[in-house]
């Protein structure tokens, strides 16, 4: 025989006896066949663990359990003499409700008469205690108890989540778990630690007759499972600084977003507005669900969390990063002057500067445009050929400081923000020059020097403000800011959140900014937030924004010495940052530090205050600008008008009424 015919037959038969040792395996040695073979006569019931509780860092429980009930409908079980009527009137339904329940049933994509599904859910314990004796008299219906989420606060429903039936997609994306009817985590710590939160469902094997009647376990319940309680989580947030964060955010759009420098963890993260989490449960949950969607009025979003999706221009926050851009890039260094005197001048631009002509430190404390406008446009300088690579390198050093991208946390949303790069200002230069390529582009008429003093195209969010204020706190390094402290009583064991990441700037660069910190605090724009009972350092930020007021913005380290938190807010078109995000800022500095809201003229300032009526003119003010705007005084004028016609018509039918009926009692008479 030709060896090449050998080789090819030897190799058939190893496989042959590859397939008949595997199929030999599988009958004698597992269940899988026998338990296909009894499909009809076993089938499995599953047991639906409790989801892991949610506390806050202090032991508080944030989200719990509660006992949910459902009825559940098996056409197998259906009886030709079932009793409609007597079935609807137990469940309080119509007979028409009750036919398109079961039609729906039977459209779904995982519909089969041997499944139990969803009839009706959402019933109370007492509507349960109502029916639960009588029911038995319908076995294609029976009572499912599932495990509801309890939320024992009235706040963060956006940092919480909520839980919700799965869908195909979900169900596609892990069909060894879930099935139709299950519930899994949609948003917030809900959805991404859904794995932990869920636990693992318990198994019984069970064997049914032919009029799928339980007989008994199958083979003793060796093949079954235990249910496993799905673990508990206990949050970074301290809920008492959330609560009263939330409580400052009441009628404003923005955030305020704490976090301890030591370790990354986030203590708060408030977004305003917020959402009762008690909205998530009920038998009004979807309309509630959808409500929150639609409520776009004067742009509220409540389900969108500002904390960690909303970017923003971060105004003079910002320059603390330019100053250390610069230094690092070696084109200033904290003795630098920059010709302030008259402002920034330079080729017909003209930013206003502070009076005066000065190094870094006294920059900081006034917030000099001026100053950090040349300060950028140095570093764009850098390469003077090839603006692009100097941008490039700042940009890398940004992006060492976890903006401009995203932060790869334990968040289940997020927004990367922007930070610009020399391509980006390539093609803007393009764009202005009708197509036309230029490498070397020009930082006045691409707006790129305005980033310096963050505006222009700079966008990060309220979280990573917070975090790269805590790598200045650090002098260079930073946790990974994280939500999660500890899951089943033992720390978060997620690596990303062990590392010190390093910034690529050198250490000794951040005493001058955090001099500059101080003396905001001291004698710049943010004095009159100071306080007796802790240091501070601090960075006022006013961003202007092309709706309306500007943004109010502020971010804070405490105490000076060794800083045990940092705190960033952003309040939407409220104006300067002192004014309005600071207060928020120092308030929960305050209370983390001493325990205790001492400055309490500050904390009822905010939470009195209400930026709606600026809210309400710019969505009027967009709406007319769409041609959408309907005058609601217009309306009621139209609305008068409507039901004055009506009534004078309402008149005048009386009148002709009486009319006809005089005229045909003359004719009545004359006939007479």
């Amino acid at each position: 025989m030709d060896t090449r015919y050998l080789k090819v037959f030897s190799v058939l038969v190893v496989i042959a006896l590859i397939f008949v040792a595997r199929l030999s395996y599988l009958q004698l040695f597992t269940d899988r066949y026998a338990l296909n073979a009894a499909n009809t006569s076993i089938k499995i019931e599953y047991v639906i663990p409790q989801r892991g509780v949610i506390f806050d860092r202090n032991g508080k429980i944030m989200v719990g359990n509660q006992p949910a009930y459902e009825i559940s409908f098996t056409q197998a079980l259906m009886k030709p003499d079932f009793d409609t009527l007597g079935f609807c009137s137990l469940m309080k339904i119509s007979k028409t409700d009750f036919i398109n329940r079961v039609n729906t049933i039977k459209k779904e994509k995982y519909y089969s008469k041997l499944t139990a599904m969803t009839f009706m859910k959402d019933l109370s314990r007492e509507e349960i205690a109502r029916v639960q004796e009588i029911i038995f008299k319908y076995p294609a219906f029976s009572i499912v108890q599932r495990p509801q989420r309890q939320y024992e606060v009235s706040t963060s429903g956006n940092l919480l989540g909520y839980t919700n039936e799965v869908n195909e997609r979900d169900i596609k994306r892990d069909s060894t778990y879930y099935l139709p009817g299950d519930f899994i985590g949609k948003t917030g710590v809900e959805k991404s630690y859904e794995k932990e939160l869920r636990g693992v469902k318990g198994m019984k094997y069970i064997q049914k007759d032919i009029r799928l009647r339980n007989i008994g376990s199958y083979k003793n319940g060796a093949l079954d499972k235990d249910v496993i309680t799905g673990k508990d989580i206990t949050l970074t947030i301290d809920y008492d600084l959330q609560r009263i964060a939330e409580e400052m955010l009441v009628n404003k759009h923005g955030a305020i977003v704490a976090i301890d420098p030591n370790n990354g963890e986030i203590l708060t993260m408030a977004t305003g507005p917020d959402i009762d989490p008690n909205l998530f449960t009920g038998p009004n949950k979807s309309k509630n669900l959808y409500a929150l969607s639609k409520d776009t009025i004067y742009e509220n979003k409540p389900t969108f969390d500002r904390s960690v999706q909303a970017a923003y221009p971060p105004g003079s926050t910002f320059k603390l990063l330019t100053a250390l851009a610069g230094m690092q890039m070696g084109v200033m260094d904290e003795k630098t002057i920059f010709p302030c005197g008259g402002g920034f001048n330079y080729r017909g631009l003209r930013i206003k500067g502070h009076g005066g002509a000065d190094p870094l430190i006294p920059s900081i404390q006034v917030s000099s445009n001026c100053y950090f406008s040349y300060a950028f446009l140095a570093i764009v300088n850098k390469y003077p050929d090839n603006p692009s690579k100097g941008v490039d390198e700042w940009k890398k050093i940004m992006s060492s400081f976890g903006v401009g991208d995203f932060l790869n946390n334990d968040i289940a949303v997020g927004s990367r923000g922007r930070i610009p790069s020399g391509e980006f200002y390539e093609k803007r230069q393009k764009q202005i020059n009708g197509g036309k390529e230029q490498k070397k582009w020009d930082p006045l008429s691409t707006g790129a020097v305005f980033n310096g003093m963050g505006q222009g195209d700079v966008l990060v969010t309220p979280l990573q403000l917070a975090n790269y204020v805590a790598a200045i706190a650090n002098k260079g390094w930073f946790y990974t800011p994280h939500i999660v402290k500890s899951v089943d009583g033992k720390p978060n064991p997620d690596p990303r959140f062990k590392v010190k990441r390093q910034t690529l700037v050198d250490p000794k660069h951040f005493d001058p900014i955090l001099k500059g910190m101080e003396a905001v605090v001291l004698r710049g724009t943010g004095r009159s937030l100071r306080s007796n009972d802790f240091t501070q350092l601090a960075k006022t930020g006013t961003a202007q924004v092309p709706q309306g007021k500007d943004n109010s913005i502020f971010v804070l380290i405490a105490p000076a010495d060794k800083p045990r938190i940092v705190v960033a807010a952003v309040m939407e078109h409220a104006g300067f940052g002192a004014t309005w995000a600071g207060p928020a800022c120092t308030v929960i500095a305050e209370k983390y530090i001493t325990g205790d809201i001492k400055r309490e003229h500050l904390y009822k300032k905010m939470v009195t205050a209400s930026f709606m009526p600026e809210y309400k003119r710019q969505w009027i003010s967009d709406l007319k600008r769409k041609g959408l705007y309907k005058d609601p005084k217009l309306d009621s004028i139209k609305l008068k008008k409507m039901k004055d016609s009506l009534e004078f018509i309402k008149k005048q039918k009386e009148k002709l009424k009486i009319q006809i009926e005089s005229e045909t009692a003359t004719s009545k008479s004359n006939n007479k």
